[in-house]
């Protein structure tokens, strides 16, 4: 398996939960994201579209995810 680090798409590398940060992978991000019904950054980022919400949250992947299928992103 490869190292989060080398993968991770997230930006945000002061947030305590990215892998750049400790050595627990994606994990404590994605205990985080769970947590507060989010989707992680990083499947937003996977879909190549401009993001239709301010939020993280269920709701706001499957707004992306419909947006992109409609544009023929998906």
């Amino acid at each position: 398996m490869k190292d989060p680090r080398e993968f991770c798409t997230c930006t945000d590398t002061k947030c305590p939960n990215h892998p750049v940060n400790h050595e627990q992978g994606c994990s404590l991000c994605i205990l985080k994201n769970l947590s507060r019904k989010e989707i992680p950054v990083c499947f937003f980022k996977s879909i190549d579209h401009e993001k239709p919400t301010k939020d993280w949250y269920y709701d706001d992947f499957a707004a992306l995810v419909e947006v992109a299928k409609k544009d023929g992103k998906l």
